[in-house]
């Protein structure tokens, strides 16, 4: 594998606008999810009613009239896309950086050949991407699950309803999209934005994962999930200890599109699956 050498350690300002730029990209998006979280865990526990007695629901519904309610749902999908569109904007335009496309994998809409490996045809290595994202969702579902349902026998773990959504025939093309949105967002600014420019900063110097990131990544994946419990908050950073291992791996390649796919694939499952799941193993795993 080979990779762009980032550029020399920045100078003290634009080391400072760096910092600034990521504290901001989160503070606009996933860091704020973060702090909420964290404020609402407190919450839950201090109003004396066990974690265990609580519930927490992951996509309601916004309004009583059908297509006002998907109105807001397409609203909250669109807008929550905006800062995966900004994190890649400040990515292309790092100056002496290689294309956005070719520095994190997001290709998929070009013709030529791999960057990595330019003997692999855009076919398939869009094949190659879809096959490693249906691995990590395999590799990542079974462990998440037995998390979720440890934490709620432990009580650390709240109840989860994966959906509170009407029976519309747009719910599941909304659920769908929300998967979609969230894997965007998640993996592009937690894994690969985050890598990127701490890099720029001098983190992972080398091939070699450097634990400041890893660590930073994971962590801040397990934040903003800190409103579901502990269990939630534990199973997500072990993913993001895994995702971000992958992501720098000789497997990875620095291609974030495979991370997208198997976070989209996973909350499609979460999303629309689980109604499928016989109503006695919902009631036992406390998925309402």
């Amino acid at each position: 594998m080979t990779a762009a050498a980032p550029a020399a350690l920045p100078d003290a300002t634009r080391r400072r606008r760096i910092i600034w730029e990521i504290w901001i990209l989160l503070g606009l998006s996933l860091g704020r999810s973060g702090v909420y979280a964290v404020v609402n865990i407190i919450a839950r526990l201090t109003q004396g009613t066990p974690l265990a007695d609580q519930s927490a629901t992951l996509n309601p519904s916004q309004s009583p009239r059908p297509y006002l309610d998907l109105t807001y749902q397409l609203l909250t999908v669109g807008f929550a896309v905006m800062p995966v569109l900004l994190a890649v904007y400040l990515l292309a335009i790092r100056p002496g950086s290689p294309p956005v496309s070719r520095a994190i994998g997001l290709d998929w809409h070009l013709r030529r050949r791999d960057a990595f490996d330019p003997d692999v045809a855009a076919p398939r290595r869009r094949r190659r991407d879809v096959a490693w994202g249906v691995a990590l969702a395999a590799a990542i579902g079974l462990p998440g699950l037995a998390f979720y349902a440890v934490g709620r026998l432990l009580g650390i773990t709240v109840s989860v309803q994966a959906s509170a959504l009407n029976d519309h025939w747009w719910t599941v093309p909304v659920l769908v999209l929300a998967a979609l949105q969230n894997g965007a967002l998640e993996e592009v600014i937690v894994v690969a934005y985050l890598f990127e420019r701490t890099r720029d900063l001098g983190w992972s110097p080398t091939e070699r994962l450097d634990w400041r990131f890893l660590v930073s990544s994971a962590l801040l994946r397990g934040s903003y999930h800190l409103y579901q419990g502990f269990g939630p908050f534990l199973g997500n950073a072990v993913m993001g200890v895994v995702f971000a291992w992958w992501y720098r791996s000789r497997w990875g390649r620095h291609r974030v599109i495979p991370l997208v796919v198997a976070h989209t694939l996973l909350d499609i499952v979460a999303f629309v699956g689980y109604a499928l799941i016989p109503a006695s193993w919902r009631a036992s795993l406390g998925l309402t």
